[in-house]
């Protein structure tokens, strides 16, 4: 398998690409790769670019690029996910998971019960550590697309599209019963609590928002699980339908 790289600027077939030096480092000294071995490129854009690389030192290295691969690999229904802010290790294993299994953004949200407070210099740094863990898991899973990520300081600042659920044990409602209209949809959006839940105002904004309560399975999961949980069932639903049709 080819090493891919996620680079931030336009990319064109026939031009020659100076790699920035952490990527040279990477490519030098930890994929153990040399001039004239290939890579692969992307840029967020759709598709993905097959590169041969011309020079590759500790400070300047450089690739070709050889041709363009028009590949989608994303999922049929765009998921995003809103995460309420809980431990840092929490929420990233819910960014690198989520974006494994094709989350097309995230939103991280201070909720009532919420463990974890950020602001100023301090969100700043750790946003540009979460966007860091986004793009390293969108470059190991093949993807093309880098999911967006926003961080929001109430429930009420949140944004969703198309469906809206979030989980709750005591739910009357379970999520397979929304199977069908969850294969049809283009864009479903869920809502994930903190370690302690949602609070009962919470949920009151949440379906003043727009968002159903629904239960998955017997069994309460903790928050990091819920997201990649859900992610990888609404994957199976959407897959069945495409093999179905």
């Amino acid at each position: 398998m080819l090493c891919r790289l996620y680079v931030d600027q336009e990319l064109h077939v026939g031009n020659s690409l100076t790699l920035p030096d952490d990527q040279s480092h990477y490519l030098r000294s930890v994929m153990r790769l040399a001039p004239g071995d290939q890579i692969i490129l992307f840029n967020g854009k759709g598709g993905e670019f097959h590169c041969k690389i011309e020079h590759l030192a500790r400070q300047h290295s450089s690739c070709l690029i050889t041709s363009f691969d028009d590949i989608n690999r994303e999922m049929h229904c765009r998921v995003h996910v809103i995460q309420a802010a809980c431990r840092s290790e929490k929420i990233e294993t819910v960014l690198q998971k989520a974006t494994e299994l094709g989350a097309a953004s995230f939103q991280i949200v201070k909720s009532e019960r919420s463990s974890l407070k950020l602001d100023g210099a301090k969100l700043n740094k750790r946003m540009q550590r979460w966007q860091k863990i986004i793009i390293e898991a969108t470059e190991q899973s093949g993807r093309t697309t880098v999911p967006a990520t926003a961080w929001r300081n109430t429930l009420s600042d949140i944004s969703n599209q198309g469906l809206c659920f979030t989980l709750h044990p005591d739910a009357a409602i379970n999520w397979q019963q929304h199977r069908t209209i969850i294969s049809e949809a283009m864009d479903v959006t869920i809502a994930i609590g903190p370690e302690g839940g949602w609070s009962q105002r919470d949920m009151q904004t949440l379906s003043q928002a727009g968002f159903q309560a629904i239960s998955f399975g017997p069994r309460v999961m903790r928050t990091e699980t819920a997201a990649p949980a859900l992610l990888a069932a609404i994957q199976a639903i959407n897959e069945w339908t495409e093999l179905a049709d």
